[in-house]
């Protein structure tokens, strides 16, 4: 048994998702609301905690603190309130989410680059972050904010505790708004089982398990060793490493977003939408109206539109953009690779605001783009053209994002602008000797061929690629589970991918997005 319980884990599936599901509708069945809420509760800290009992420790923490700002402002609420009261209770709620966030995340990033500007020689203890610090942070400032300008109320502690501590959405978000989950965990019509959002929920966790473990976690093994050994890699192989990179993250991301809303779905509860089909975008602005929703909607609320968004001129709303996408990358790691491609997608989402160059907009867009410079763009090119620019920028992003540092973001951007070859093409692609293959490196092996091995390893690389490309044009999973009838083919189907998809979970590993 695995030592934590992701949802790609033997644990989970056979024993915590059972037990959970049974003890759930029978508490709720019953209508020991009271009695579901705890259980429900419990189980999310246990889920956790497999994680490390450090980590709730400090998620515990982060909630009492909140919670308790919260009350105090509950109290002063039965008399008058001053205005000045409420802005200290936001200050300290956000400072103290930030100082936490701060300490477990950036403190070493923080002196190690102090250190270089100063010639000092700190040190800064050796942390192991809590896994999902981001995310449930997030989700806690924009409550203590919302609380403290009015617009949420003081929830019973046991309200508070499902919605900060609800497991589906925990360790990888999406960054759900308190009011989005606790009207659903109020609303008792929900908690009686339906069957039709039982079976919708499997299948939306059928469908991203399976873009986890057959595609991403395959992928990550040709990816992972492209950007350890970047020094080697020749032209071709970057670009195949980095097409394959652009896709893991998505399919990882996503698939176990997919997971999140399956589970929450068996549980009744929909959790808000996180993805819609990014790398259909024809526009980086538009990228980022579909990629990580839930973390553009935070920044936009209590950031961009704080800063005055683009209310105070165009320079200002230019810096503004960029601010955001600067914090963005900063939220994503504690390093200067992350700020940069922070950066350029900041750079991207300005130029598509300037209004230069725009694409022909689909016939049922009823929304009119405003633009910086312009009331309509100067070059308007078709929306084929927007998407496979915007696609191959945002590939080109990804270097950035993947690298350990940028030393080696640089020798990525040589190997693959400074034509080089050969490299580490056959051996970048041996890390596929995966189980889908085996028939044919045996028979290639007795066949006294063994050079066509290398063959396989590389069709095999770039066949998960065209997979990978293929499922991103199709409809995404929200789109499959609501529109899908369920018949014999469709369960059978679904019955197949599980069975292989548990049968890869031997190869298990973790999810890109834990490390945020």
């Amino acid at each position: 048994m695995e030592k934590y319980m992701g949802f790609n884990s033997f644990t989970f599936l056979l024993i915590f998702l059972p037990i959970l599901l049974i003890g759930w509708n029978i508490l709720n069945k019953i209508e020991k609301y009271a009695v579901a809420d705890v259980f429900l509760i419990g189980m999310s800290l246990y889920f956790y905690y497999t994680f490390g009992a450090g980590f709730l420790l400090v998620l515990l923490i982060s909630t009492s603190v909140n919670y308790l700002l919260s009350g105090i402002l509950a109290w002063k609420e039965q008399k008058e309130i001053a205005p000045y009261f409420r802005t200290v209770i936001k200050v300290i709620g956000v400072l103290f989410n930030l100082a936490l966030l701060f300490y477990l995340k950036y403190l070493g990033f923080f002196v190690e680059n102090l250190d270089a500007l100063t010639g000092a020689t700190f040190t800064a203890k050796e942390i192991l972050m809590p896994i999902g610090i981001s995310f449930f942070t997030f989700g806690q400032i924009s409550f203590i904010v919302d609380r403290a300008n009015g617009k949420a109320p003081h929830y019973n502690i046991i309200e508070y505790l499902m919605y900060t501590t609800y497991f589906p959405k925990l360790i990888q978000g999406p960054i759900a708004f308190h009011k989005e989950m606790t009207d659903q965990f109020r609303d008792k019509s929900l908690r009686k089982t339906d069957p039709d959002k039982l079976a919708r929920g499997i299948m939306s966790f059928i469908i991203g398990l399976s873009k986890k473990v057959l595609l991403a976690d395959n992928l990550a093994k040709a990816v992972n060793y492209g950007f350890h050994y970047t020094y080697y890699l020749d032209t071709i192989t970057v670009i195949l490493v980095m097409l394959a990179y652009t896709f893991e993250i998505y399919l990882d991301f996503s698939g176990y977003c997919d997971m999140a809303n399956g589970v929450s779905l068996m549980l009744g509860f929909e959790l808000p939408d996180n993805f819609n089909s990014p790398y259909k975008a024809a526009t980086s602005r538009e990228l980022w109206q579909r990629w990580h929703m839930t973390l553009s909607r935070f920044f936009i609320k209590y950031v961009y539109i704080p800063l005055g968004g683009s209310r105070k001129g165009k320079l200002r709303t230019v810096i503004n953009v960029l601010i955001v996408f600067v914090l963005s990358g900063l939220w994503h790691g504690a390093g200067w690779t992350y700020v940069c491609w922070g950066l350029m997608q900041g750079l991207l989402v300005v130029w598509d605001n300037l209004g230069i160059t725009g694409v022909t907009e689909p016939e049922k867009a009823n929304k009119k783009t405003r633009y910086l410079l312009r009331e309509k763009p100067l070059f308007v090119v078709p929306r084929a053209v927007g998407n496979a620019v915007t696609f191959t920028m945002f590939v080109i992003s990804l270097i950035f994002f993947g690298s350990q540092n940028l030393e080696y973001v640089g020798a990525m951007f040589r190997r693959l602008f400074v034509w080089t070859y050969p490299g580490f093409l056959y051996k970048t692609a041996e890390n596929l000797a995966i189980p889908e293959n085996y028939i044919f490196r045996q028979l290639f092996t007795q066949m006294g061929k063994p050079e066509m091995v290398n063959i396989v390893y590389v069709a095999t690389f770039v066949l998960l690629i065209v997979i990978s490309a293929f499922v991103m044009t199709r409809k995404n999973t929200k789109e499959i589970v609501t529109e899908t009838r369920f018949d014999k083919k469709t369960i059978a189907g679904l019955v197949v991918l599980f069975i292989w998809s548990f049968i890869s979970l031997s190869n298990v590993s973790t999810f890109i997005y834990f490390q945020f």
